[in-house]
């Protein structure tokens, strides 16, 4: 499976969000002296990541006069801003969830509704950034193997790893619910990825 051309697909844009999920409210100066990129060419990026709803801009608040600074953050947590095209993908993403549901019944799985969206975000999400996941409703896993990501730039698997599992944390608060994602599993394959998910308020795993 090739890699799609989604708003992950340049390491560049990878690079951005790394650095917004570990340091929100940054400037385009701040992207450009941390990641040595051009100034315009981070505009270009952070656009590409607004659209795509895992980065927000914010008008700075200030007290003294002149104009605000705009600052930038990801979408990657409870905590983190909310994205108003994230919201319509998510609601749009239930809304066929739930229609394939009527029509296929035997999809249908024991999670809560709620949960259920959460996870309906969440493949459409991960399907568009190029993955093919597979979800296990009962164990609360989701297999992303093989992560063409990692293939093609194992140099930066760490990072990769990162943002995709920040990526995959905001869209579950986005949807709004129970699910979270608990972690990576470990792997000897770096082309191999299992996330655990968890429900809240559910007793741990042993």
């Amino acid at each position: 499976m090739a890699t799609a051309y989604s708003a992950i697909s340049s390491y560049s844009r990878v690079q951005i969000l790394h650095l917004l999920q570990e340091h929100p409210a940054l400037t385009i100066s701040d992207l450009t002296k941390s990641t040595g990129l051009h100034p315009n060419t981070v505009r270009e990026h952070l656009q590409r990541l607004i659209e795509s709803g895992y980065v927000v801009p914010e008008a700075e608040r200030r007290t003294t006069r002149g104009r605000p600074r705009i600052l930038y953050s990801a979408v990657s947590g409870p905590d983190a801003p909310h994205s108003p095209i994230a919201q319509q993908r998510v609601r749009e993403a239930a809304e066929r969830g739930d229609l394939m549901r009527r029509v296929m019944p035997w999809t249908e799985s024991s999670l809560p509704q709620d949960a259920q969206h959460q996870l309906d975000a969440l493949v459409e999400d991960l399907q568009d950034a190029g993955f093919d996941p597979i979800v296990d409703t009962d164990e609360l896993t989701v297999d992303l193997t093989p992560c063409e990501h990692a293939r093609a730039q194992a140099d930066h698997r760490d990072v990769l790893c990162a943002v995709h599992i920040g990526l995959m944390q905001g869209v579950l608060g986005e949807a709004g619910g129970p699910l979270e994602v608990d972690g990576m599993l470990p792997a000897c394959d770096p082309t191999e990825c299992h996330i655990q998910l968890t429900l809240k308020g559910s007793p741990e795993r042993v």
